[in-house]
């Protein structure tokens, strides 16, 4: 820890003549998602830049960038830290957006599929299940958003899909930071889901999709102590 009280971060060097501003959004988001940038630290713009061997310019618009995202939050005259977890109302909120949006959205996909569409659906699960053992948190994790994702994809609605992004980032922030919530019956809810939404039955995917996420809210509500 410096001298300011920001964590020292270390990064692999920078392949050359790259975009360096996404690169850098790319590994700080990355860090942010996994927790290595612990929620409430603050990050310098300048110790950043001297690690990746860059200006700061990029390093301040890849901030930006997260600030956009709601992953960090830009501190007058003090520059950025990541954003805190959130809390029980906040959770409660979210939960409440997801279930009017990916319901419908999981009907939607399922009158779009497309055989193309069930084979990357499928494909995603596959590799998923292969990884049965649980041995890597973040694996998991990165499945469940890759999956969420492709079904607003396959929606075909990019208007609703970014902002399911930009609200699920917390989540998955929430998530990594109380690992309970994971297991194998997140997989049995998305291989359902898969099952619907590749067989084109709209009803089915949006019960499964709902049943989901409703199990989704019990699990990370209970990792909140009793009020």
């Amino acid at each position: 820890m410096d001298d300011t009280g920001a964590s020292r971060l270390v990064f692999a060097s920078m392949p050359p003549r790259q975009a360096l501003a996404d690169e850098v959004y790319s590994r700080l988001r990355t860090l942010i998602m996994e927790s290595s940038i612990p929620p409430g630290q603050r990050i310098n713009i300048e110790d950043v830049a001297r690690q990746l061997d860059v200006s700061p310019t990029p390093v301040r618009e890849s901030l930006a960038r997260l600030e956009s995202d709601g992953l960090v939050d830009k501190l007058p005259l003090k520059g950025y830290r990541t954003t805190e977890l959130l809390g029980r109302e906040a959770i409660d909120e979210l939960y409440e957006l997801r279930l009017l949006l990916e319901p419908h959205t999981a009907a939607r996909a399922a009158a779009r599929m497309t055989s193309n569409g069930a084979a990357r659906l499928r494909a995603e699960m596959s590799a998923a299940s292969a990884s049965s053992e649980y041995s890597s948190y973040q694996e998991l994790s990165s499945h469940d958003v890759r999956l969420h994702d492709l079904v607003f994809e396959l929606a075909g609605n990019e208007t609703i899909r970014q902002a399911y992004t930009r609200t699920h980032c917390h989540l998955h922030i929430f998530r990594l930071s109380y690992r309970g919530t994971f297991g194998a019956h997140t997989l049995d809810e998305h291989r359902r889901l898969v099952d619907a939404v590749s067989a084109g039955d709209e009803l089915g995917a949006e019960r499964a999709m709902r049943e989901h996420v409703e199990a989704s809210r019990v699990r990370v509500v209970s990792e909140f102590p009793a009020q």
